[in-house]
């Protein structure tokens, strides 16, 4: 980092005032922004005003994510990314998986502290351990960037490459939740979460019943007919049964699918330039993707404001408060030092691209941002979904201010 905590404290003694309020200015506003989108998203969803109810905000999330969310991330990364950049920035996906690992070591110690009634041990380990990775910090950078006075400079440039090296990051972050996270959640052998009722389980899938198909020609032998049936119909098996056991389809979701598409696009040159610059044949393509993904960081505000009209409700009282306050203070107190001194290693070994304040700016978000809201999703597939929405709750609204506090420090190491 190009300053070290005690360069910083130094500077505030000496004089060095008005730089930490601007500093702190630049951090503080951008969460005061989204705090205040998301208070009108509650207010939305309130009795008092009831315009976005339940159903409304399942349709506005499931358009985020099928559609707004795919668009901003196929525009942006798209137009940011090159063959070269593809190659710098392989540190991205690797700060992912460490945030993982640390952020689950740490919620393996906590859980050992603390001792969460049965059966939510691995279920405090994963709500410390994963984070949000996508849609908070797309929201922070494009808070942050709006400001002309930003310290990242350009405002275009600096949106343009906070979401690209977000964006680049997020099919890993659908890999560990819809694999290792499914995992973790899963409830103890042969009992269920008392919450829902529990998921059906890939092995449930008929494996074994493939229904013959009477071929059109009868003119070879019924044996070998049935012989080549049967084994073309279990191979078909094996793999719908490998694709339910993966969890393919939860992993290619839209998002992911357009993170895919903009890399490959963007860092072929004759591709990109037909699509995604600016004097591109199919650039009016691209155009409508960057209106339509301006209009994301609004609606998933509102739609997570409106979350959180119902409070914690019944999942706090089963995860005791004891349980709950561990989760809130690893996830948004213990983590983020860990991933402090992992991004400062990986910037001394000369991991990241030499200054770049952007990127290093967003492997420290990475690591400082409140539960995964993919995670709950996966939890209410398993089966404790009300303990969830009790941790992201609690977890969303503290986070207002560890979020702010960690911002003014990472900006004060970078600037």
């Amino acid at each position: 980092m190009e300053k070290t905590l005690l360069s910083i404290l130094t500077e505030t003694q000496s004089g060095g005032g008005e730089s930490i309020l601007a500093t702190t200015k630049f951090a503080v506003l951008p969460i005061a922004k989204v705090f205040t989108v998301c208070f009108m998203g509650c207010l939305m969803a309130s009795k008092y005003v009831d315009i976005l109810p339940a159903n409304g905000r399942k349709l506005l999330n499931g358009l985020v994510f099928t559609l707004l969310l795919p668009c901003l991330i196929f525009s942006q990364l798209g137009r940011a990314i090159t063959l070269e950049n593809l190659l710098e920035w392989w540190y991205i996906p690797v700060n992912i998986i460490m945030a993982t690992i640390s952020g689950s070591l740490i919620g393996f110690l906590v859980a050992c502290v603390v001792r969460p009634p049965y059966p939510y041990f691995k279920f405090t380990i994963i709500h410390i351990g994963i984070g949000n990775i996508g849609n908070i910090p797309l929201v922070l950078i494009a808070a942050l960037c709006r400001d002309e006075s930003n310290p990242f400079g350009d405002p275009n440039k600096c949106s343009q490459d906070g979401n690209a090296y977000i964006a680049f990051g997020q099919w890993v972050g659908a890999v560990v939740v819809y694999t290792y996270v499914f995992q973790m959640l899963a409830p103890p052998p042969g009992e269920t979460f008392d919450s829902l009722e529990e998921e059906k389980l890939p092995t449930k899938a008929p494996v074994n019943v493939v229904p013959e198909q009477v071929p059109l020609q009868t003119s070879e032998e019924p044996e070998t007919i049935a012989l080549e049936s049967s084994k073309r119909g279990e191979i078909v098996s094996r793999l719908r049964h490998l694709v339910e056991k993966l969890k393919l389809k939860q992993i290619f979701q839209a998002p992911i699918i357009a993170s895919i598409l903009a890399i490959v696009i963007g860092a072929v040159p004759f591709l990109k330039q037909l699509i995604l610059t600016d004097d591109a044949p199919f650039f009016f393509f691209t155009d409508s993707c960057l209106i339509l993904g301006e209009a994301m960081i609004p609606c998933i505000l509102l739609a997570l404001g409106g979350n959180l009209v119902d409070g914690p409700g019944a999942g706090t009282a089963k995860l005791g408060f004891r349980t709950t306050a561990a989760i809130v203070f690893g996830r948004l107190i213990l983590v983020p030092p860990a991933g402090l001194g992992i991004v400062t290693l990986a910037d001394k070994l000369g991991f990241l691209p030499k200054g770049d304040k952007m990127f290093k700016f967003v492997l420290l978000l990475q690591h400082s941002m409140p539960t995964s809201v993919l995670s709950g999703a996966v939890a209410i597939l398993r089966g404790c979904g009300k303990e969830a929405a009790a941790v992201l709750f609690w977890v969303h609204i503290f986070a207002v201010f560890s979020m702010a506090g960690w911002i003014v420090l990472y900006l004060g190491l970078l600037f």
